[in-house]
């Protein structure tokens, strides 16, 4: 007789913790039916479960498992841990597969291969994905619910669990974009001006020949695979790669190595990285997360004018967070999180805004929230926009795309007008 396999697709709405959620699963506190956990004893992936294996390799050294990479986890990207992980895991002996968060960080190709290695392993597995995003979902999912306040909810079929998560996405409402306390000095010129860069390590070539050019108001996306070169791009145009120095790199109207400081060129970019939050404090609020931005520090060392306070709390009312300004940034669901580190990046209205990842973890619901977010930015603002995303999101629309292609001699880049 055939062995059924129920595989399970499980959306969480925004603000559930899927940690929590696999701990009520393994426990039994919460259940699917025709699926018995305690006994089958299933595999997890997840980023807590790497978490653990990365913490084992620190506190015993080697490697916690043999890779196909022949090296230790923690010396892999985060992108090639993951893939790592699910190799491991898929050639256990359990009879049931949870998985979290499947492609967060992993580039196109390799979503691909991993849903390629998922769909051999569900002829024989049961599979139970966990869903921050629809678009994510397994083809072969049968069954359809939601983790929505602590409780599972079962839809009858794959077009019920759709609607309801439709019905989830909620607009900010967000207002009139606030206005800077004063406009930057013109900057004569492209914001940044690449001719020709190429970029080694140990002799190993990352990028070649870049061909690149920002003007004022501009909007683009930076595309590419894991390891690519888009971090060192990134680093060139922020100041930090000594790489820039010797080439035809012009950041905001100095040509790179003319005498100006990391900080003149950082005075000009806004920069979003969801790992800012850990470099504060836990009793940071979030009204001071947003007036840090107006020095770029993390924490308040400044007292802050009457006008930074004004502006701050403008941008509380435009994200929908004034009545809960005093409370720590760790209070909010990860969406406004990412909300509230935007707003900092904006608050001067800087000639360019760098947005890593932005919608890297969130839901739907969120990712929607932080996209018109951006759109809205870039409408009613003078800032040019880089953002860094291996996907495209829905609602999403940047004037012009660099990818780049990795080869033998370094990553050579494409430009495409949206």
């Amino acid at each position: 007789m055939m062995n059924l396999l129920y595989h399970t697709g499980i959306y969480l709405a925004q603000g559930s913790d899927s940690n929590m959620l696999i701990e009520a699963l393994l426990s039994a506190n919460l259940c699917i039916d025709n699926i018995d956990l305690i006994s089958q004893k299933p595999a997890v992936y997840s980023d807590h479960s790497l978490k653990l294996f990365l913490e084992e390799e620190y506190l015993h050294g080697g490697a916690a498992f043999e890779s196909e990479y022949g090296r230790p986890l923690h010396h892999l990207s985060s992108g090639e841990q993951k893939k790592a992980l699910l190799n491991h895991l898929s050639f256990q002996k359990a009879h049931c597969i949870i998985l979290d968060e499947l492609y967060d960080h992993i580039d196109v190709a390799g979503q691909a291969a991993i849903k390629e290695k998922i769909c051999q392993r569900a002829l024989t597995k049961t599979v139970i994905q966990l869903l921050h995003r629809r678009k994510d979902a397994l083809p072969f999912i049968e069954k359809w619910m939601v983790y929505h306040q602590d409780q599972l909810i079962a839809f009858e079929n794959k077009e019920a669990w759709f609607d309801w998560i439709e019905s989830q996405k909620n607009k900010s409402g967000y207002k009139f974009l606030p206005h800077p306390i004063k406009e930057y000095a013109t900057i004569e010129g492209p914001l940044v001006l690449m001719n020709g860069v190429s970029v080694f390590y140990e002799g190993k070539p990352i990028v070649q020949n870049v061909q690149w050019t920002i003007h004022h108001g501009e909007f683009w996306q930076l595309v590419g695979p894991n390891g690519s070169g888009k971090s060192t791009l990134l680093s060139l145009i922020n100041g930090d790669n000594p790489k820039g120095y010797g080439q035809e790199l012009y950041l905001f109207g100095c040509k790179k190595g003319s005498g100006e400081t990391v900080w003149d060129i950082k005075k000009n970019i806004g920069y979003f990285n969801s790992s800012i939050t850990l470099h504060f404090s836990r009793l940071d609020s979030i009204e001071k997360m947003i007036v840090s931005g107006f020095n770029d520090s993390i924490g308040l060392y400044v007292v802050p004018t009457d006008q930074q306070l004004r502006l701050a709390r403008e941008w509380l009312h435009f994200i929908g967070l004034y009545d809960l300004r005093n409370k720590p940034i760790q209070f909010l669901p990860v969406a406004q999180q990412r909300m509230v580190l935007i707003a900092r990046a904006m608050v001067k209205h800087p000639p360019l805004l760098i947005l890593d990842e932005p919608t890297a973890g969130l839901d739907d619901t969120g990712a929607a929230l932080i996209i018109q977010m951006i759109q809205q930015i870039s409408a009613e603002s003078h800032s040019a926009i880089l953002y860094v995303s291996h996907s495209k999101e829905e609602g999403l629309n940047p004037e012009y795309i660099l990818e780049l292609h990795p080869g033998a001699s370094g990553s050579i880049a494409s430009i495409h007008q949206h």
